[in-house]
């Protein structure tokens, strides 16, 4: 019995050390987004007002972002990544965001 508790606890270190961790969700303040470029069906630039540029590829295409645009809803001042839905205006599609990734300075004009 010992030896089977012994086991199980080396067996559960072991998970837990090779298991990769949960990332927490990049957020970010909505007050701070000075304005968004829609690059492609997949693709949106969120430039922050100081300079900052976030890419986020979303989880799947959606159809007619890059050209009706897109609108949001939020219950708290952040939107976050693989969290946060959109809504294409005119067809009403919803799509989810996925990974914000930071880009290099002087991306998007």
């Amino acid at each position: 019995m010992r030896t089977a508790k012994s086991l199980s606890l080396m067996l559960i270190f072991a998970i837990a050390t090779i298991a990769p961790a949960a990332a927490a969700p990049t957020c970010l303040y909505t007050y701070q987004i000075d304005r968004t470029k829609v690059v492609d069906s997949q693709t949106i630039d969120f430039r922050m007002r100081d300079g900052t540029v976030y890419r986020n590829v979303l989880q799947h295409k959606c159809t007619g972002l890059r050209f009706n645009g897109f609108v949001y809803r939020v219950q708290t001042d952040e939107i976050c990544d693989n969290l946060q839905s959109i809504r294409v205006l005119q067809t009403n599609d919803i799509c989810l965001l996925g990974a914000f990734t930071k880009l290099p300075a002087g991306t998007m004009k």
